[in-house]
């Protein structure tokens, strides 16, 4: 979490979600302090009476700000972006900005919830675990392809060239949870892959990973 001091913003987040992930970073990368609230998905802690109100849809991450509350991670980077522009995210030429912000749609809309936790769940339970993985994996590579095409004569030393943007803050926990969930094979996508390895070189990205968050189970 950023400069800790007195923090203003609250973040309900669970260590292994990749849309808290992308917040966190998120949160890093523009230097603000924030109080981080750990929501354990598999205690069921998010049903709670409490996080309901929050969040009737029982998902992280939310952002509380003074009274404003956010239950989604792709408005909170939008709002994040709007409140606090210090370190823009969105770059301010439209062809790039429009880029980075259909790929943030294509993970979050596209890719993510295809292998979220409560959709894997219930595809266990109708389909067995081996048809859930297929799915997921399936899924996963199908967005994955989509995006190094999108960014393959764009890329630079990040998704849409030398300076991190939302591209990369979506891109960068997808990727990370990909390989190790999924052992999707990223040899098949080598403009992810640079972006990935540049990505992970970040000292706000390692601060914002699973491991190091205080509900992290190792």
């Amino acid at each position: 979490m950023a400069a800790k001091d007195d923090p203003k913003l609250v973040l309900y987040s669970y260590w292994q979600s990749s849309c808290s992930w992308r917040v966190r970073l998120a949160l890093n990368l523009k230097g603000i302090s924030y109080e981080y609230k750990a929501v354990n998905l598999l205690k069921g802690e998010q049903f709670t009476p409490e996080f309901e109100k929050l969040n009737p849809l029982h998902f992280v991450p939310v952002l509380v700000d003074g009274d404003v509350v956010i239950s989604d991670s792709y408005a909170i980077l939008m709002y994040l972006e709007e409140k606090y522009p210090q370190r823009p995210l969105l770059p301010s030429n439209p062809q790039h900005k429009a880029l980075n912000l259909q790929v943030a749609s294509i993970v979050s809309s596209s890719i993510q919830p295809l292998h979220m936790l409560s959709t894997l769940k219930y595809l266990e339970e109708k389909v067995g675990p081996q048809e859930q993985l297929l799915f997921a994996e399936t899924n996963v590579e199908k967005g994955f392809h989509a995006l190094e095409k999108l960014l393959k004569d764009i890329v630079g030393k990040y998704a849409t060239g030398d300076e991190v943007h939302m591209a990369d803050v979506f891109m960068a926990p997808q990727i990370a949870m990909a390989t190790k969930r999924f052992k999707i094979d990223m040899s098949k996508f080598p403009s992810l892959s640079r972006i990935y390895e540049s990505l992970k070189a970040l000292p706000e990205f390692l601060e914002s990973s699973p491991e190091e968050q205080p509900d992290a189970v190792m």
